[in-house]
């Protein structure tokens, strides 16, 4: 089996790529080798930019593939792009959507496959929309082999998976905890998410390969973990053992505040609770299972990271940011207490 991975070097799509290559696919790669140093020895790298649609066109020619995975579509016109590049030329062609495609805020805090697509928080979102309806438009119409992937927050042994961080990534916010700083949480914590190991992905989706099933349908693909945010930091803390400092911060005030999306990537995303229904994966998939348990997975995470002193991006803008809108609260509070 031949599979071609449009970027294959990211948090998701490193597992699968590793995955691939020890399941005996034979295996390539369209990137501009920014990250190829962690690959495994025989995978085949076509360098370039998949976006030079008619120099990528030439590197392809006479080339088919079984399937071929979109890790880096974002907008319409990019997966536009890539039906007139592979029509024809591959059996399925896999594109990874997003789970914060779904209604927002649900109607129901069950998700699945037939949850309504309604965004109207976060750009990022709407457009994964856009792209999914292009394609199952394509695949109705034209018969184009489409199957559309929602991962939710799927994290690495490289990102320490948090819901408030800054531009830099989370590091600045692991460097408060060992500081022994506050945290700030988005809400009071107790809401529910969900917290998937690459390594779980990648075998729920390397099971979606070449099956024809999943031609023209749609997958989640997520632990069955439910844990509150609460618990998260929590067994972030233990993990560094340190003491769990938290403050508690409403999301809407995050978003009208900060000079980040949390507008998008909290209301439109991490402040809903919700618990993911994979039972339309495990169908197709028979005996796929999540089993990386998340105390687990960061432990592996923030050990590599802790290691690795190029993970530790600083991010003093947003370290000084937090500061004042903890200051700013307990001002507040102070003010109402003193003239209440």
């Amino acid at each position: 089996m031949k599979a071609l991975l449009i970027g294959g070097t990211g948090t998701i799509s490193m597992a699968v790529t590793r995955l691939l290559a020890q399941s005996g696919w034979e295996v390539y790669l369209v990137n501009r080798g920014n990250r190829n140093n962690g690959l495994p020895g025989h995978v085949n790298v076509i360098p370039g930019d998949i976006n030079d649609e008619k120099a990528m066109e030439e590197k392809l020619k006479g080339m088919t593939f079984d399937t071929v995975c979109e890790f880096i579509g974002f907008v319409p016109s990019q997966v536009e792009r890539d039906v007139r590049i592979f029509q024809g030329k591959t059996r399925q062609y896999m594109y990874i959507s997003s789970a914060s495609a779904y209604q927002k805020p649900p109607a129901d805090y069950r998700i699945t496959e037939s949850t309504p697509l309604a965004n109207p928080y976060w750009e990022y979102s709407r457009n994964k929309i856009a792209c999914e309806e292009f394609l199952m438009k394509k695949y109705r119409e034209e018969g184009f082999p489409v199957t559309v992937i929602r991962p939710s927050h799927t994290y690495d042994e490289r990102n320490v998976p948090l819901g408030v961080h800054g531009d830099g990534g989370s590091w600045q916010v692991v460097k408060r905890m060992l500081e022994g700083k506050p945290v700030i949480i988005h809400g009071d914590g107790t809401s529910v998410w969900t917290m998937t190991h690459n390594r779980d992905f990648a075998k729920g989706f390397v099971g979606l390969m070449g099956n024809v099933h999943a031609i023209g349908e749609t997958y989640q693909i997520t632990s069955d973990e439910s844990l509150t945010w609460n618990q998260i930091y929590q067994t972030i803390a233990d993990c560094l053992g340190v003491a769990f400092r938290p403050y508690y911060v409403p999301s809407d005030f995050l978003a009208a505040v900060g000079n980040y999306d949390f507008t998008g990537s909290l209301i439109g995303d991490k402040a809903n609770a919700v618990v993911f229904d994979n039972s339309k994966l495990k169908r197709a998939v028979p005996g796929f299972c999540a089993t990386v348990r998340f105390d687990q997975g960061v432990r592996e995470t923030l050990d590599y990271v802790l290691s690795h002193p190029e993970c530790q991006t600083e991010d003093r803008e947003f370290d000084l940011w937090c500061d004042r809108v903890i200051d700013a609260l307990e001002k507040a509070k102070k003010e109402i207490l003193e003239n209440g």
